[in-house]
This record gives structure tokens, sequence and C-alpha cells, in this order.
């Protein structure tokens, strides 16, 4: 447990970088033996790009860093359960294994509103969630928080 929690910080420290630039505070990391390969945050509003979800982004990294689409060696880290899209994604690079802080159950897509990575649907990935769980709804929860008062609602 002490090891994952390392790995989460890494993605809590992304989350609070998008947090800080009005992003939706998620953050992810892929691991590989112990080190850190690649890291993201969400840029969706900075890009206005719908796909820039901080899992994609950190699986390319990786993807390019260790010159393969094949990371069945690595462990995502992220600090929300990913949705349909980033369970898409994980799928198809063959992550090793995925472990999340705050569930969705709107749009979570490892067991929350569905189950992508069951096996049903093409690849079975381990996954564990709720690490470091309530640091990461925290960082969620305080944004919404925020923007809605912001909002005068």
């Amino acid at each position: 447990m002490l090891t994952e929690k390392r790995f989460m910080e890494y993605a809590l420290d992304e989350a609070r970088k998008a947090y800080a630039e009005g992003e939706t505070p998620v953050g992810a990391a892929v691991v590989r033996d112990g080190e850190l390969i690649a890291a993201a945050h969400n840029r969706v509003e900075l890009t206005k790009d719908a796909s820039a979800h901080a899992e994609l982004i950190a699986l390319k990294r990786a993807s390019e860093k260790l010159g393969t689409r094949y990371l069945d060696d690595c462990v995502l880290y992220v600090t929300m359960e990913p949705c349909p899209m980033c369970a898409g994604a994980c799928l198809n690079f063959r992550i090793g294994a995925v472990v999340f802080g705050a569930y969705d159950a709107n749009c979570g897509a490892f067991g929350s509103a569905l189950d992508l990575g069951s096996g049903e649907y093409g690849g079975k990935i381990p996954v564990i969630g709720g690490a470091a769980r309530a640091e990461c709804e925290k960082l969620l929860t305080d944004f919404f928080r925020e923007r809605r008062n912001s909002n005068g609602a």
C-alpha cells in the first residue's frame, strides 16, 4: 500500500496542476518497475480538445518514451476512475493494471457505471479503486464547489 500511495502522489500532483489551471482536477501517471515513465493532467479547456484527458496524454507520452504501444508491463495511476474513452485507451495500449482514486458513478468505466476492464470487451485489466480516495475526492469536490460558487449558483 505504501508503494501505491507514492505512485498515486504523482497523479495527485498532476491533478493539483489541473486545478490551478481551471481544468477538472484529474491527474495520471504511468509507472513501470517502480519508475515514473510519464505523467499528465487534464488539458481539455486549455486545448479545446475533448480528448485531452489526463489518462490519454499520460498513456501517449509513456508509449512514445518506451517506443511501443504495448504498456502491459506498466501501471496507470489516476485520481479518478477512467471514463469509457480512457478505459478503451487502456485496453488498446494493453496497460498492465489501473489504480484509481475517486469513483465516478456517472461515467466510471472500471466498475462504477460499467466495466470495460472485465474481459467482456476484449481485454481483462486488473483494477484497484479507491487508492488515496479521500484526497482525490476532496480535490474534485472543492473544484466543483468553487465553480458553482463563482457562477452564482
